[in-house]
């Protein structure tokens, strides 16, 4: 592996006020597109009011976004040092969640704290693709080549996966594994050492089957056919191929959504928000949004690429990738194409612990934005 940062020949000098104008604007933009475009979808979910949810969900970002301003302007190198700790913190939250969790719709998977709610599991997301760059931004290629080089960063994917599990959230728990083999692939881990890992998977998943609860049981058996039982655990994902196609090419106009305003539509302000947008905006409205979704995805590509140190490149990669999951995976579960899975669309499904820790992920993107040309001490010999 080449040591890119002895070819970096001076070291940015950095003041407050520098930083602030390194950050991409222009990005920041598009985030705040997106969470104006969230505000709108929960204002009409509440019948055309900004209670319950999107006066609630605007402080939420307001506070994020004065959150990631705050990361951006860390430095790297200091973000680096920390990446142990954070995800030691986030480990812990996600074992005591197991212990003292709250319990709603079946799951134990949030923490609270003075009448908030906090979802460890998608902190230990941003948590982990932090802890495997500072790991792999260490590497050389003789140590890449030694497989006992790879079992701790494997092991700090095993083990969240396997507590997010046991919540149980399979569809967190399926994107954390999908961040940390992609972290792996981007660091150079060869591809036949990734597919001893991928060819057990499907013998394993026929054994966890066997231990999953009634209701995942339930969804796995609807996707496979959903008309078996339209007015019980198909109901959800019937009501929102309906609302879909409703809206044929322009919708039936803001705040018109039948589906949506008479409630047929569940979870229409976390899950279901995608579809409730595709039935009043329709088919051109749902493009716009992707668009918008996918802007945000090539500019963390884009910023990953424009980094000239490892650590960097492997936080931007992982970020961006944790935010394209969260979108494909939603956009995939109320079109039908997966298991409903109870996995929001970013920033613009309601809820707190999802929003919060996205736009500390920005947070750190745009930190590898202002910092893209530090140079790091090299540690490796040490």
């Amino acid at each position: 592996m080449i040591n890119e940062r002895r070819l970096i020949r001076a070291e940015p000098s950095f003041g407050l006020t520098t930083k602030l104008f390194q950050i991409s604007w222009i990005y920041v933009l598009l985030i705040c597109a997106l969470a104006g475009v969230g505000y709108a979808a929960l204002y009409s979910a509440a019948g055309g009011s900004p209670d319950p949810y999107a006066s609630k969900q605007a402080i939420r970002f307001a506070f994020g976004l004065v959150m990631m301003l705050c990361v951006a302007l860390v430095d790297i190198r200091i973000i680096e040092r920390l990446a142990w700790p954070l995800y030691g913190v986030s480990l812990a939250l996600l074992v005591l969640v197991l212990r003292v969790g709250h319990v709603g719709k079946g799951a134990q998977r949030w923490i609270e704290f003075g009448g908030t709610q906090l979802q460890p599991s998608e902190l230990m997301k941003i948590a982990l693709v932090v802890a495997l760059a500072a790991w792999f931004h260490r590497a050389t290629w003789e140590r890449m080549g030694n497989p006992l080089f790879l079992i701790p960063p494997a092991l700090m994917v095993a083990a969240p996966v396997l507590l997010i599990l046991k919540e149980p959230n399979l569809g967190t728990a399926v994107i954390t594994a999908l961040i940390g083999g992609t972290i792996f692939l981007a660091a150079g881990v060869r591809w036949w050492k990734m597919a001893l890992v991928v060819i057990p998977i499907p013998f394993a998943a026929r054994v966890a089957y066997g231990y999953l609860h009634d209701y995942q049981k339930a969804r796995i058996e609807t996707f496979l056919n959903p008309e078996s039982d339209p007015l019980g655990a198909g109901y959800n994902i019937q009501q929102s191929k309906i609302a879909l196609g409703s809206g044929g090419m322009w919708g039936k106009g803001y705040l018109q959504g039948t589906q949506g305003k008479l409630n047929f539509l569940p979870e229409k302000q976390t899950d279901f928000i995608f579809t409730m947008l595709a039935e009043e905006f329709g088919f051109v409205g749902c493009l716009a949004v992707l668009g918008l979704l996918l802007l945000i995805v090539l500019g963390a590509m884009a910023i990953a690429l424009r980094c000239r140190h490892q650590f960097g490149r492997l936080v931007a990669l992982g970020i961006g990738v944790n935010f394209f999951l969260y979108v494909a995976v939603n956009i995939a579960m109320v079109t039908g194409a997966i298991p409903v899975g109870g996995v929001p669309l970013p920033l613009v499904s309601y809820g707190g612990s999802a929003s919060l820790t996205v736009m500390f992920g920005f947070g750190l993107l745009m930190s590898v934005h202002v910092h893209r040309d530090v140079e790091f001490k090299d540690r490796r010999e040490d």
